[in-house]
């Protein structure tokens, strides 16, 4: 018998992911705020010193299956538990750092496999399993403390000014166990262990006659996909390489250097980090915002958000000194914006497609494609500038990346999946 209520409890399972994603990759994403002070304190260049952010993003790429496919066949709790607990003791042992393979091991290498283990790898299934309406909107509202996670930036760059950024890895690590552990021990479920059924999930399965008319593609909304059923279409591999144009390449090339950037021009420390708040703002704006796509479609949606993203960029190529604040605002606003529309979207994109038992192994390969590419970007970045003593080359190489993940996504083609032809 299922149960019935008023209130949905996967609604609290969004707000877990919400919270989750803030705390959890907020400390991925605050490598921009150390990243100026460990060169200070130790004198290495950007590009060597930029792998330690490369190494993070590809091994946690690498896992994302893993631990998508243990969620699945195992009790998601314990994964995110053991993995919440291994990404706490990296974030603290990069407190005692002093060689450049502390780093690498230590943040490289240890914290993302604590990140794949407790954070979207398993939570992005679990979403996709509570609802099946407003899919778009659900994934959005969940990967918003994604887009919060770089307010972080204000909160790490204050504690390092007042504790120097040895304690600061301290306060994260704290911060990190004392907030998550408690909301997945207690209160994070399946909807089978509530006695529930998923949201919307009495629309589902399609009818035979529908799903039949999806070509290639067979039976695509069946919940019995399994990874190397996936592998064998054409539409998986090119979501997984435009997140490895946009977000591996593109988005981490600029993240890990925008803050040193924006210093470089003659702003301070604080106020760069500011920008990068603004950033997560209008990321969580963008987030919100893929809604939009259960409306005018993923593919206009997708697009929207590579305009948004290389207009910022351009505003960005633009600033020259401390006269041109504004330029840094809209980079903020627009890149924001088409990053957090971009992800949600990408993601609700996969669900439409894919979505079943084995969600979680699926999207986790898109953080595969993620990974690998982000092994690319932090370091390109650095070893462009430490070679041409600018960014501007960078930048453009981001741009291409854009136009190419936004064309593999209409190539994809979603929208044939949602209307059933």
């Amino acid at each position: 018998m299922v149960k019935r209520s008023r209130f949905f409890y996967g609604w609290i399972i969004v707000g877990i992911s919400f919270i989750s994603m803030t705390s959890i990759y907020g400390i991925r994403h605050s490598f921009s705020i150390f990243f100026p002070h460990i060169l200070d304190e130790f004198g290495w260049n950007r590009g060597i010193t930029a792998i330690m952010l490369s190494l993070n993003i590809l091994i946690y790429g690498c896992l994302a299956p893993v631990a998508g496919s243990l969620g699945d066949r195992w009790k998601p709790r314990r994964v995110m538990l053991i993995g919440l607990i291994v990404l706490g003791l990296a974030t603290a042992s990069c407190g005692f750092g002093n060689r450049l393979s502390h780093f690498y091991l230590f943040f490289g290498i240890l914290m993302p496999i604590g990140t794949a283990f407790c954070g979207w790898p398993l939570l992005a299934p679990a979403l996709a399993n509570w609802f099946y309406k407003k899919r778009g909107l659900v994934i959005g509202l969940g990967q918003m403390g994604g887009g919060l996670s770089f307010i972080y930036s204000i909160f790490v760059e204050f504690t390092i000014s007042n504790l120097g950024w040895r304690y600061a890895y301290f306060v994260l690590s704290g911060a990190l166990i004392a907030l998550i552990l408690p909301l997945y021990l207690f209160f994070y479920y399946r909807p089978e262990e509530r006695g529930l059924r998923p949201d919307g999930a009495t629309e589902l399965p399609l009818p035979k006659d529908l799903r039949s008319k999806v070509g290639k593609v067979k039976d695509t909304m069946s919940r019995d996909w399994t990874l190397r059923q996936a592998l064998g279409t054409r539409q998986l591999w090119f979501m997984a390489f435009s997140l490895f144009f946009y977000w591996g390449i593109g988005v981490y090339m600029v993240l890990a250097h925008q803050v040193k950037l924006a210093e470089d021009k003659g702003y301070s420390g604080m106020f760069s980090a500011s920008i990068f708040a603004l950033y997560g703002i209008f990321m969580v704006v963008g987030q919100i915002s893929s809604a939009l796509s259960d409306w005018i479609g993923r593919e206009k949606t997708i697009t929207l958000a590579t305009i948004l993203s290389i207009g910022a960029l351009v505003a960005l190529n633009s600033v020259r000194d401390t006269s041109q604040p504004a330029l840094l605002y809209l980079y903020a606003i627009c890149f924001g914006c088409g990053a957090g529309l971009f992800s949600a979207t990408l993601y609700a994109a996969t669900a439409d497609i894919f979505h079943g038992r084995h969600f979680g192994e699926i999207a986790g390969l898109l953080l595969t494609g993620n990974g690998i590419g982000g092994a690319i970007g932090p370091w390109l970045g650095g070893y462009i500038y430490d070679v041409s003593g600018s960014y501007r080359i960078g930048l453009f190489i981001c741009i291409f990346c854009f136009g190419l993940a936004c064309l593999m996504i209409w190539i994809a083609a979603p929208r044939k999946m949602r209307q059933g032809v």
